[in-house]
C-alpha cells in the first residue's frame, strides 16, 4: 500500500521568533497528540530575515514550556520563494505578513491564509505580535485555538 503524501504546513510571522514558532510548536503538539506525526511536515519562517539563526523569543519558549509544549530545536529563518510552492498550507499571523507573502506574486502566496480564519470562535482575525506588546499568554490562547481548528479542518479535508 502506498504511503499517503505528507501535508506540508508553514507558519509565517514577521521575524520568526514569537508567533510562528509558537504556532509550529503547538500545531506539532496537536498533530502528535492525534498520532498523525507521520502525515505532516511542519515548519515556520519570517517575512524578514533579521533574526535568522536565532532561537525563539524567551517569552515564546516560557509560555510553551509552562503549557507542556516542546519547543524543539527551532531556529528562525526567512521565507524562501521555494516555500510558496513546496508547502500545502501557508499560514500567516496577520494581514501585514499576508501582504508581504502576496508580494511574491505566486499562486502559492495568493493562497496563503490567516491562522485565525480557521477558528470561527476567534475574537480577532489577527494574532498580535507579542514582541512589541508582551501578552504571550493571550497570544498562546489564540494560537492554540487556531492551530487546533486548522488541524480539524485539514483532517476533515484529507479524511484522516
Amino acid at each position: 500500500m502506498q504511503q499517503p503524501k505528507s501535508i506540508k504546513v508553514l507558519f509565517i510571522c514577521m521575524g520568526n521568533i514569537c508567533r510562528s514558532p509558537m504556532a509550529e510548536a503547538l500545531f506539532r503538539h496537536h498533530v502528535e497528540q492525534a498520532g498523525l506525526q507521520d502525515r505532516f511536515v511542519i515548519d515556520s519562517a519570517g517575512t524578514g530575515g533579521w533574526h535568522a539563526g536565532e532561537r525563539p523569543h524567551h517569552g515564546t519558549i516560557a509560555v510553551l514550556e509552562r503549557n507542556g509544549v516542546a519547543v524543539g530545536p527551532q531556529r528562525a529563518r526567512q521565507v524562501r520563494p521555494s516555500d510558496l510552492h513546496e508547502f500545502d498550507y501557508l499560514i500567516a499571523m496577520d494581514q501585514e505578513n499576508l501582504a508581504d507573502l502576496r508580494h511574491f506574486g505566486t499562486d502559492g502566496a495568493r493562497q496563503a491564509q490567516l491562522l485565525l480564519d480557521f477558528d470561527p470562535q476567534a475574537e480577532t482575525r489577527e494574532v498580535p505580535d507579542p514582541y512589541y506588546t508582551g501578552g504571550f499568554e493571550h497570544v498562546f490562547r489564540l494560537v492554540d485555538a487556531g492551530t487546533q481548528a486548522l488541524l480539524a479542518q485539514i483532517r476533515e479535508r484529507e479524511q484522516m
